[in-house]
């Protein structure tokens, strides 16, 4: 057997840089490259790797690990999960940061190889620099705490573990069941061993989607149960886009007559002025989605996790006699409610289920009513989003200006806080892909990060990023990094002074404005943030403006701009969409001496009778 001597880095970088897939009969690197911060738990082991490597595999710096990691996720989220990235950092702090990014990409199902330095499998300099001591266990790391955020995670003691690691890590990552982040904690000085590694483990391999065909069983139950159905209703999520499968949703529901709705990670599968196009299903939904689901007695949930804002916390589906039909690669999400389900790959199981369905269609009716619903909301939204000239825009209202200004093939990139709602609602995406929202996992300080990984994915859209002040003040590093990187942002600064999609919750829930917004803090001086002057010290060009009107105009100066451009524009905190959504269950203090959380309290009460828990 041929054998190669190198160290254990060098083995690594060379594996992940044989490893292929192919796009649109091109084929390309699986791993698009690493994004990488250093220091002395992966400078002289995998860095010395990655430079050597550095035209086959490219490596970015970046300005913070966990912004760094959650462009990686944002990468795989936009190719689709049909490529991915790499992220490393040291030991340390440099690790965890890295966890939060983690946990995203393992409630969004998406695959990213993490690195992270670790302790000295030796033991003998213990403790080394940034090194977590358990009192109790020797064998503990502060990379241990990556375990309950990845879907496989391994400890790299001695050079051979690499070659049954790196061939598990390369199985998760490209499964459509199980994919999500892999974790391979390298030991410090194990980088840097060498070790006589078989010739054939770089041997380049191709990895290609597995399309789950459906269960014969499963298959015939599924299509009893929606030609039983007078009121069908799909909804859409973001295994129809990793599927690749959203023209086939699309002669799916046309053929059959079946209205969908979209969750957050769906939106965009159905064209916009489609008449069975129902838009955003549950909390943040549309008027049209959520009168359909209520009525609906068969609800297909194509690629879709079913969380609580998609189900209005399980209240939304309201017909007492429906049921669920959950087409998913993965039992755990198919099965949820007591749903029947449909083991398949999107793509292959509506394929499958509609040749199972024949010449059945839903009553003309159901259909005619989904359009009337589509018209109404279409109506509603225009006048939301309609540009104003008194006081403070709303957040409706600067969408719509963001909207008129967009192209057909833009991206729209977002992530927490108030905003993921209104444009759920609003947001009228030109093409599949064109609508990026990270909201299984909500985390502030994507957006940004997000918008580099999307642009890195697709580099010839304009990618545009709304973020509020909050999640601008948490992560804005990333602004440095795109410029650096020729990557051109236009990012949206949505100013309402503090967190105030939480305080309009705090409300609602009964409590006093504490702690939110800025002036409902403890505060001596109340800061006076310029986030145009600070953005443009990361090197964007930067302004702000006053009116619709202002950042109408400065949009369009933005599109011509050279680098990355950050608009900011001051907005009403209170003013939100009331039309559409639904009930979301926020649990209310039982016991209050405030009138306003005892009302609350009763009216979550008399809301907990529409849940339908178990049904």
């Amino acid at each position: 057997m041929k054998t190669l001597r190198l160290t254990t880095a060098q083995a690594l970088v060379r594996f992940l840089t044989a490893q292929k897939t192919e796009i649109d009969g091109e084929m390309v690197p699986i791993f698009a490259g690493c994004w990488a911060i250093f220091g002395h738990g992966n400078v002289a082991g995998l860095g010395e790797a990655l430079w050597h490597a550095r035209d086959a595999l490219p490596t970015w710096r970046a300005h913070n690990e966990q912004a760094m990691a959650l462009a990686a996720v944002a990468y795989a989220k936009q190719m689709r999960r049909r490529r991915m990235m790499i992220a490393t950092s040291s030991i340390g702090p440099g690790a965890t940061n890295m966890i939060t990014a983690a946990a995203v990409a393992h409630v969004d199902r998406l695959p990213v190889l993490l690195l992270p330095g670790d302790v000295f499998a030796s033991r003998r300099p213990d403790p080394v620099l940034q090194q977590i001591e358990d009192f109790g266990d020797g064998t503990v790391s502060a990379n241990d705490c990556f375990r309950p955020v990845s879907r496989y995670f391994d400890r790299i003691t001695r050079p051979e573990q690499i070659v049954p690691a790196l061939t598990r890590a390369m199985q998760v990552l490209t499964d459509p069941t199980d994919c999500g982040p892999v974790t391979l904690a390298m030991c410090q000085d194990v980088q840097t061993e060498a070790w006589d590694f078989p010739e054939t483990f770089f041997a380049e391999r191709i990895w290609t989607p597995r399309r789950i065909r459906p269960d014969e069983t499963e298959l015939a139950a599924a299509a009893t149960a929606l030609r039983g159905a007078r009121r069908p209703m799909i909804v859409a999520g973001g295994g129809v886009l990793y599927s690749q499968a959203e023209a086939d949703l699309l002669a799916f529901a046309e053929r059959f007559g079946i209205p969908v709705g979209e969750t957050q990670a769906g939106k965009g599968v159905m064209p916009v002025d489609h008449r069975l196009g129902l838009g955003a299903i549950g909390v943040t939904g549309t008027a049209a989605a959520n009168q359909l689901a209520r009525e609906a007695d068969l609800i297909l949930a194509v690629g879709t996790r079913l969380q609580d804002f998609t189900t209005g916390s399980w209240s939304l589906f309201a017909d007492p006699g429906r049921r669920i039909v959950g087409l998913n690669t993965q039992l755990f999400d198919a099965g949820k409610h007591r749903a029947e389900p449909l083991i398949a790959d999107a793509r292959a199981g509506l394929a499958e289920l509609g040749a199972a369905l024949g010449a059945w269609r839903a009553p003309e009716v159901w259909g005619a009513k989904a359009a009337r619903a589509v018209t109404a909301w279409t109506e509603t939204a225009e006048h939301h989003t309609a540009a104003a000239n008194d006081g403070l825009p709303s957040d409706a209202q600067v969408i719509g200006a963001v909207q008129r200004k967009a192209r057909a093939t833009d991206v729209l990139v977002c992530a927490a806080g108030g905003l993921p709602g209104e444009l759920h609602k609003l947001w009228r995406p030109g093409a599949a892909g064109g609508y990026h929202l990270e909201y299984g996992y909500s985390c502030m300080g994507y957006e940004i990060a997000g918008g580099l990984g999307v642009k890195l994915a697709e580099p010839n859209r304009d990618v545009t990023v709304m973020v509020g002040d909050g999640s601008y003040l948490m992560m804005n590093s990333e602004i440095a990094t795109s410029v650096m990187l020729g990557l051109k942002l236009t990012v949206v600064v949505l100013d309402n002074r503090g967190f105030g999609c939480i305080n309009r919750l705090q409300m609602a829930c009964g409590g006093a404005n504490f702690n939110n917004l800025l002036e409902d803090a403890r505060h001596e001086v109340l800061p006076e943030i310029d986030f145009a002057a600070h953005a443009a010290a990361l090197g964007a060009i930067s302004g702000k403006v006053s009116t619709i009107a202002e950042l109408e105009a400065a949009l369009d100066e933005a599109r011509l701009a050279p680098r990355t451009a950050v608009i900011v524009v001051e907005t009403d905190p209170l003013i939100t969409t009331e039309a559409g959504g639904n009930w979301w269950e926020v649990a209310v203090p039982e016991v209050s001496e405030r009138t306003e959380v005892r009302a609350a309290r009763a009216a979550y009460e008399a809301a907990l009778a529409n849940q339908r828990v178990g049904d």
